[in-house]
């Protein structure tokens, strides 16, 4: 074989092929690859919106609307429009500040035993027990009762003449305590059945979160020597603080949004909150002002000033969630 023959063959056989000038590109453009893909996402995904928007969104932005007229229950297309007079009336309002006052108080006095107990709860069954899964049951059981249900056994056991918690007291030497008449007994009492039945459920998110926590950090923590409560409070607490401060702002929005309990609790239905309004919450106002006081324009301000003072509150925690996580760094 001579050396032009051999050169032309390796310069046949590393040359590229030839591509016709002529010849149409088959690949597909990307975004309308992309599109087509996504499309089927957005079909999965469309129910959802659609609800949401009818049923979520909508009502939204029309309570806002309302709470800018002055309009009554029979007739909410004809309101007059007053601007910010009814926010004005509402701060102006001493009804509202005592309804603010009573749900901050109940919220504190069930929010605070309530993720307390629950912690502890979670520490308990985060260790290898007997039964455990009986005692989550049992646990989750109160979340699972009736409001109506839970708050009528309570009203029942919180009787002044007949109640069973005030028949203990009495055995005891304490005097009979009329549980509804009294601003921080009724208040007391509603935190009690609020606790009882929401406990358990954050026991159970904090049991989740703790299963989570690496078995490597407890390990080390026993062989520096700390006893289990030094290995609760100085590895269990700081690797839940991000489950803590989300089981704070949903039991925040729930005590703002407190309805059934204080309207059962006198077992008559009314939406004043005792008879000098001493338990009387910012839902059970909003209640009596737009469906026993047909004022739908007053009761809408008072749902968007709820809604404010939950931005305010989920605020607050959000920054100070992040205070500490810089803190921690």
């Amino acid at each position: 074989m001579t050396i032009a023959s051999q050169s032309s063959r390796e310069a046949l056989t590393t040359a590229p092929p030839a591509v016709s000038p002529t010849a149409p590109d088959r690949t597909p453009p990307r975004r309308r690859t992309t599109l087509t893909r996504n499309r089927w996402g957005y079909a999965y995904v469309a129910p959802f919106f659609l609800v949401f928007g009818a049923f979520s969104l909508y009502p939204f932005l029309y309570t806002a609307w309302v709470s800018l007229h002055r309009t009554s229950l029979s007739n909410i297309d004809g309101g007059t429009w007053v601007g910010l007079e009814n926010y004005r009336n509402l701060l102006q309002s001493e009804f509202f500040w005592n309804a603010a006052r009573n749900t901050l108080t109940i919220g504190i006095l069930s929010t605070v035993p309530q993720l307390c107990l629950a912690l502890g709860l979670a520490h308990l069954l985060n260790y290898k027990l007997r039964n455990r899964t009986f005692f989550r049951t049992v646990m989750l059981m109160p979340y699972a009762t009736s409001i109506a249900a839970a708050t009528l056994v309570f009203s029942q056991l919180f009787g002044r003449d007949y109640g069973l918690i005030n028949t203990a007291l009495q055995a005891v030497g304490i005097d009979r305590i009329d549980w509804e008449a009294g601003t921080w007994s009724s208040q007391v009492a509603i935190a009690v059945i609020v606790t009882w039945r929401w406990t358990g459920y954050n026991a159970l998110i904090y049991l989740a979160a703790m299963q989570s926590i690496p078995g490597e950090l407890y390990e080390a923590a026993e062989i520096d020597g700390a006893s289990r409560w030094k290995q609760f409070l100085h590895v269990t607490i700081p690797s839940l603080r991000p489950t803590i401060l989300f089981t704070i702002v949903i039991s925040t929005i729930g005590a703002v949004q407190l309805f059934g309990e204080p309207l059962l609790f006198a077992g008559n239905g009314t939406t004043s909150g005792g008879s000098s309004g001493q338990y009387q919450t910012l839902g059970l106002l909003m209640y009596q002002q737009g469906w026993s006081n047909f004022h739908i324009g007053q009761a809408a301000t008072t749902a968007w000033a709820m809604f404010m003072i939950i931005l305010v509150i989920v605020g607050l925690n959000a920054v100070i969630g992040r205070l500490r996580s810089r803190a921690d760094r």
